[in-house]
């Protein structure tokens, strides 16, 4: 039998070689991971020191839910980009743990970084604080620079420092938007408004170029009361006189004239700080009042709180128990279809309500609403869902977070009972409708549109076509309609005449001590009051349940992934660079969505909306 040719025999020997590196180099491959995998299994936990200062710096935005897909936000996490915002529950969650928590000795709060949050959000921040100063503990608040919600929170601390060369500016509440009707005539746009209630502002800056009466009624009654709210929560805090901080306000100016244009001087000249302290001061103060850290002498023993978050919750064994009070989050605007967390989905909100009806140890359900509305078509598709529950024996109470008006409140009324906290800004009972065409703006560029249907309705609602007669009086009709359902609903849930919902309704928006007093909220309360109250209705005694979190997830694979690189980081390699960084237009792009607001992700598939522009500053 003839060998094998030269080539053949060289070419095979070539094949085996490298097949054989393949697979020397898969076993170092496997090796490697699974040393990576037991590497960071076996790494050493959290330590705190025997006394310490719990820090708390929040950062960006309060909220009630953080944004995104709980994978896209893990990998920006691990690549050190998250987003600049901070879950209030995990605020109140750490002082909770610290509060009995012989570690931790002094509460200091750095609020340098903290951009805003709604009034009730701050609230609850503030009520766990005070929690907290029960347990005897030290609270120290300071910032280079404070902004007003910043310094709400700062003066519920024993000790408020900042910085000399530092800023606190007291600025009060308001709303103000841009107006676009002259653009939007100059463009030549045909901008078709539908809308029933008189107060129903969203519409407002696309057919005129300036605030309404009615719109400028109930803003200066809403940025009132809620300024009225802080300047007594901060004097009860601070122990200073009523009316400091409006007499602080008001004579700014002169003020800021006696101090020489000094920002720092004049807050602790006012009683609105304790002192002012550089930076290498106010870290002499704590190790004074925790001692050094044994590592860094330079600084103070401390437990940062999301470390000390997690190695606490996995201490505590977290809360659920044989029987849970569910709560389900439905914070962002309403959209059609399944949603990120930040936003409400019609049908990703809809599967967590029923994921809290199919799981046997949820007894009953807190929807927390932070929400000013959006589509009214998924506004239903959560209603549904919510009376489901009812009907499955489950009672609902709705919590009210900063906001939850026009779908928002929709999709509260509909529980068993109603929370809001004092500053929660609620109603805004109406519905519109904006269908803009551009056929005009073509023409002025020499393109026309030209066709023939079958029915009077082909070709209408094309955005390059003009509107006709015939279709806005039935978008109109579908308007009236969705107006007369909601207060019907509204009616219905809250056991009021039609007539009296009508005329609180029409678009108008109240607080939540309005909103008790005018029938449209069954309480006054915290999340937590939300919760005892779904337990007293589930018949749950004060021992017998705990709490369960129903929210979007990770995917078994989403998981794997994120354990494997969050492995890879522990042992000091850095992953970031294996994740694409934004790009400045997607920097760009970002910016002008989030300015641009629910506007360009309305969605709704009859293009009707229940939504409210409830953006205070």
């Amino acid at each position: 039998m003839s060998k094998p040719n030269f080539l053949i025999r060289l070419f095979s020997a070539i094949w085996g070689g490298v097949d054989g590196v393949r697979k020397i180099l898969h076993l170092i491959l496997l090796l490697v991971l699974f040393t990576i995998i037991f590497g960071a299994m076996q790494d050493t936990p959290l330590v705190l020191p025997d006394r310490a200062a719990l820090v708390i710096e929040p950062y960006g935005y309060l909220v009630e839910q953080i944004e995104g897909h709980p994978f896209d936000r893990a990998l920006s996490e691990l690549a050190g980009d998250g987003r600049p915002q901070t879950l209030v529950q995990d605020m109140i969650d750490a002082l909770d743990y610290a509060k009995d928590d012989d570690r931790i000795e002094v509460l200091y709060i750095d609020l340098g970084s903290l951009l805003g949050g709604g009034l009730s959000k701050l609230q609850r921040v503030a009520a766990a604080i005070e929690d907290f100063k029960t347990s005897g503990k030290t609270v120290i608040a300071s910032a280079d620079f404070l902004s007003q919600q910043g310094y709400y929170i700062a003066a519920h601390a024993d000790e408020v420092y900042l910085h000399p060369e530092g800023m606190m500016l007291l600025q009060g509440y308001g709303r103000w938007r841009n107006y676009f009707k002259e653009a939007i005539d100059l463009l030549r746009i045909d901008w078709n408004v539908f809308r029933v209630g008189t107060h129903k502002s969203f519409v407002e800056p696309y057919t005129r170029m300036d605030m309404s009466d009615a719109d400028r009624e109930t803003t200066l009654h809403l940025v009132e009361q809620l300024w009225s709210l802080y300047e007594s929560d901060v004097e009860t805090a601070r122990g200073l006189e009523p009316g400091t901080i409006e007499d602080y306000t008001d004579n700014f100016v002169e003020i800021m004239e006696a101090n020489g244009g000094d920002f720092a001087r004049a807050a602790a000249e006012h009683g609105l700080v304790d002192d002012l302290l550089k930076r290498t001061e106010l870290r002499d103060l704590l190790i004074d009042r925790v001692g050094p850290d044994p590592d860094h002498t330079d600084t103070f023993r401390s437990a940062g709180m999301y470390e000390y978050l997690a190695q606490m919750r996995v201490l505590s064994g977290g809360k659920k128990r044989t029987k849970n009070v569910a709560v389900v989050v439905a914070a962002g605007d309403i959209l059609f279809g399944s949603q990120p967390p930040g936003t409400v989905g019609g049908d990703s909100t809809s599967a967590l309500l029923r994921e809290a009806r199919n799981e046997d140890s949820v007894e009953a359900v807190v929807l927390r609403v932070d929400s000013p509305g959006g589509s009214a078509f998924a506004s239903e598709i959560i209603m549904d869902e919510i009376i489901a529950l009812r009907n499955a024996g489950k009672p609902v109470v709705a919590s009210m977070g900063s906001v939850a008006a026009s779908g928002g409140y929709a999709i509260s009324t509909v529980a068993d009972k109603v929370f809001a906290s004092p500053a929660t800004i609620t109603g805004s009972i109406g519905v519109f409708g904006m269908f803009p065409t551009y056929q005009r703006t073509l023409r002025t560029v020499g393109i026309a549109t030209d066709g023939a249907g079958s029915t009077p309705l082909s070709g209408e609602l094309r955005p390059d076509r003009e509107m006709s007669e015939q279709s806005k009086k039935l978008f109109q009709l579908a308007i009236n309609d969705y107006y007369d359902d909601f207060v019907g609903l509204v009616a219905e849930s809250r056991e009021m005449d039609v007539e009296i919902v009508d005329a609180i309704g029409q678009g108008q928006v109240w607080t939540g001590l309005d909103a008790v007093e005018n029938g449209l909220v069954d309480e006054l309360g915290t999340l937590e009051d939300a919760i005892a109250a779904a337990a007293e209705l589930a018949e749950l005694g004060d021992e017998d349940y705990g709490t369960l979190l129903i929210e979007q997830s990770l995917s078994p694979t989403e998981q794997m992934i994120i354990d494997l690189l969050g492995a890879v980081s522990v042992t000091g390699i850095d992953v970031s660079g294996w994740m694409k960084s934004p790009s400045l237009v997607r920097d760009i792009a970002d910016d002008v969505m989030s300015k641009a607001g629910p506007l360009l992700r309305f969605n709704d598939p009859k293009g009707i909306y229940s939504h409210c522009f409830c953006d205070l500053r």
